[in-house]
């Protein structure tokens, strides 16, 4: 959960230093004074993409750190822990986000610099935000059949059928693309097959290239290279005043001298080395005289080698170097005109794909109406909650065109009151009624999702009186749940965070901040405090009464927590 937020110099906030405890908190104050900043804040330290400048008026930077305690979150410990990020207490985590006046930003986990993407992976374990238009996004279909697979868990087989269709989008491509230019393809194809087989008759490689390279050159000077050798052997080793037999003459008057002196004994130690090597070349001489021949028909056969690479890498306009890296191209090419399959084993094949994309999509489809049953019924059971009486809200499935998200499409209908026909939801809820069915269904989908902090930014939009008190219980109640801990019998309580503006929500809360905006030095700057029970007295009093703060709207306010405390 949230422990602990920290904020510089962010929009119109100064500084400020904020803890946290599990259960239900209310952020309340004032229109326009800031109540969503904390959110906005919260977001970009777990990832959030910065709109505009977020920096405060005459600084050069924000900086925002949220501290979270895991100790009931096993999967981000793991997480962390893989990501080479976990710090040495194991049970927290640390966010950084700094963004400069200029846009750029830089981001931090536990210290260590880390991408956007990153902390938005780890962030959206951690924290569940629902935004004050989260209902008009469930207007949207797509909004609508994801979150019936949120809450069906169907991501793993939803990633099987969008793979399942690429392959067979994939196939269907090369097939009609086959089908609409056969005859061109099929030029193509024969032309590309013969190139290949040109290729690869040459089994060429760069290291047997090189070695072509050096053997014809030394067939090629052969007649020079041996009368080189052997002019050396003679002059070493062979001729009436060779080399060697000079240097054993030498060596042994210098060496009866050296019996004489000493000092002589190193200088004739370097002419018997010298001796020895000398010796040693004459030896590797005609050991590589005996390898080395004349060999004519030898010669011809790595001149035809050379001349047949030279003339097929002309004949491509490439370096024989390349030939390689070509063939492999050519291999490609051969593979996206059908691999040498007909048109007849690429139908097969499309069809073969396309029955086993509809496989595991009709896999999906089964999910999808089982969990829109209980989905149904536990929206149903809120709407009776949240002042919607006889209230039914429906899943109507709509059969589309296969795609990466499976074969149907969804709606969802309700019925607001007893007696009226489900409808489609954009048509049937009024704005209120659209507002109740809207955070019944957040509700539900943070409660099962596992995230242990879930934050509410003026869901409560559009409703007042009796349901407000219910929607506060709710939410209270959803603070309650118990979050996960593997492995162990004391369960941590969720943490639930709500901007609201209505007195009954904020009534239900076991703490309550306060927003509040005030001026220095022309610059205008947001502060948020935690309440005592006096000041929530007073802060209850105020979003009951208005301007004007009476002994009735005291005493109402003090009812009005003793009842949510007792509830």
């Amino acid at each position: 959960m949230l422990r602990a937020l920290t904020i510089t110099n962010f929009v119109i906030v100064d500084h400020l230093e904020l803890d946290f405890e599990s259960g239900f908190s209310a952020l309340t104050g004032e229109t326009g004074a800031g109540k969503s900043i904390l959110i906005d804040a919260l977001s970009l330290a777990l990832g959030a993409r910065a709109d505009g400048n977020p920096v405060r008026v005459g600084q050069n930077k924000a900086e925002i750190t949220a501290e979270f305690a895991l100790n009931y979150l096993p999967s981000a410990r793991q997480w962390l822990a893989e990501s080479d990020l976990a710090d040495d207490d194991v049970n927290i985590c640390l966010f950084r986000r700094v963004i400069d006046t200029s846009g750029r930003s830089k981001a931090f986990i536990n210290g260590s610099s880390v991408t956007l993407s990153q902390m938005r992976d780890l962030g959206q374990r951690l924290v569940d935000i629902h935004g004050q238009h989260e209902h008009q996004r469930l207007l949207r279909r797509d909004a609508q059949l994801a979150l019936l697979d949120d809450f069906a868990a169907n991501a793993a087989i939803r990633d099987a059928v969008s793979t399942a269709h690429a392959e067979w989008s994939q196939i269907a491509n090369i097939r009609a693309a086959r089908q609409q230019n056969e005859a061109a393809i099929a030029r193509e194809f024969e032309d590309v097959s013969w190139q290949i087989r040109e290729l690869e008759k040459l089994n060429f490689t760069p290291a047997r290239w090189e070695e072509t390279l050096a053997e014809q050159r030394r067939l090629a000077n052969a007649t020079s290279l041996i009368s080189a050798a052997e002019g050396a052997i003679d002059g070493l080793a062979e001729s009436d005043n060779a080399v060697i037999s000079t240097i054993d003459a030498l060596a042994s008057e210098l060496g009866v001298a050296a019996q004489t002196d000493a000092a002589l004994r190193d200088i004739h130690g370097l002419m018997t080395t010298a001796r020895v090597e000398l010796s040693e070349a004459v030896s590797s001489l005609r050991h590589y005289l005996r390898k080395l021949e004349v060999d004519p028909a030898k010669l011809a056969e790595r001149d035809g080698e050379i001349s047949d690479v030279l003339e097929l890498a002309r004949k491509f306009r490439i370096e024989p170097s390349r030939i390689p890296d070509y063939l492999q191209q050519k291999r490609d090419r051969l593979a996206s005109l059908g691999g040498g399959q007909s048109l007849d084993d690429l139908i097969v094949r499309e069809q073969l794909a396309e029955a086993a994309y509809r496989e595991v999509a009709k896999e999906l489809t089964k999910s999808r109406q089982e969990a829109a049953k209980t989905f149904s019924a536990q929206i149903t059971a809120s709407l009776q909650e949240l002042a919607m009486p006889g209230g039914l809200f429906a899943v109507e499935f709509v059969a589309r065109e296969a795609g990466p998200s499976g074969l149907e499409g969804c709606e969802f209908q309700v019925a607001a009151h007893e007696g009226q026909t489900l409808g489609p939801l954009a048509k049937i809820a009024s704005g209120g009624e659209l507002s109740r069915v809207s955070l019944a269904i957040q509700m539900m989908a943070s409660a099962r999702g596992g995230v242990p902090t879930m934050i509410f930014d003026e869901v409560d939009s559009g409703i007042g009186g009796r349901v407000a008190e219910v929607v506060g219980r709710l939410l209270r109640r959803l603070g309650e749940k118990q979050g996960e801990k593997a492995g162990a019998k004391d369960e941590g309580k969720h943490q639930v965070l709500a901007v609201t503006h209505l007195p009954q929500v904020a009534a239900c809360a076991e703490y309550q901040f306060q927003v509040s905006k005030g001026a220095s030095d022309v610059v205008v700057t947001t502060n948020i405090v935690l309440l005592n029970k006096k000041a929530r007295i007073e802060e209850i009093a105020r979003m009951l009464g208005g301007m004007t703060i009476t002994a009735t709207t005291r005493k109402h306010a003090e009812e009005m927590l003793a009842s949510a405390a007792k509830a």
